[in-house]
């Protein structure tokens, strides 16, 4: 007697090779097409018909309401909503580009500031040595701290400290400032610096 089998394995060990069988075993390798509900990175932005895998869909994206099936009335309601909803657009914001006026003016205001004004730095000193001072005051310490004490931001280059300064007392430190800003009553624009003890 002669044994009939059923299901897959028919189709495996037989010897029928029918185009329709073929055929039939791509559906689950077709995509799917769906309306996204947020950006997702890799994937697409908000609003975008991406095609992704059947279980990707059903097992990631329908969970987190991440997407929709691509049906008529999901597509109709997420255009519905982007009219209502419509986020407000960004301004860009453009950079206009300072003039040399303003520039020169904002380098005098910024020099006055710092000739008038005496910058307080204070340090520990190693016990039996004097006036010597732990750790030397540096430039990036002494514009760090221009920035705290007078609210005036200058570049490295605009201060001239050759050295750093070792031990307490006070100290004119020179600054080089742009040619087109005139020249306070004496001969430099100078920021006074004292170093006192902590």
């Amino acid at each position: 007697m002669a044994c009939l089998h059923y299901g897959k394995n028919i189709l495996r060990r037989s010897s029928m090779h029918h185009p329709l069988f073929y055929a039939a075993q791509g559906v689950r390798y077709r995509k799917l097409e769906v309306i996204l509900t947020t950006t997702i990175n890799k994937l697409g932005k908000a609003g975008e018909t991406v095609k992704v895998a059947p279980g990707y869909f059903r097992n990631y994206l329908m969970p987190k309401l991440l997407a929709l099936p691509n049906i008529d009335k999901f597509a109709h309601l997420i255009r519905e909503q982007r009219k209502i909803y419509q986020p407000e657009e960004v301004e860009e914001v453009k950079v206009v580009s300072k003039s040399e006026e303003i520039n020169s003016k904002e380098y005098e205001f910024a020099a006055n500031r710092l000739a008038k004004a005496k910058l307080n730095i204070r340090k520990f000193i190693i016990e039996g040595k004097g006036n010597e001072v732990r750790e030397p005051v540096t430039k990036e310490e002494i514009l760090a701290e221009i920035a705290r004490q007078l609210q005036v931001h200058i570049e490295p280059e605009n201060l001239h400290l050759p050295t750093a300064l070792s031990s307490l007392g006070e100290y004119k430190v020179p600054l080089r400032l742009p040619k087109a800003i005139p020249k306070p009553a004496g001969e430099e624009w100078v920021l006074n610096v004292k170093v006192r003890k902590r």
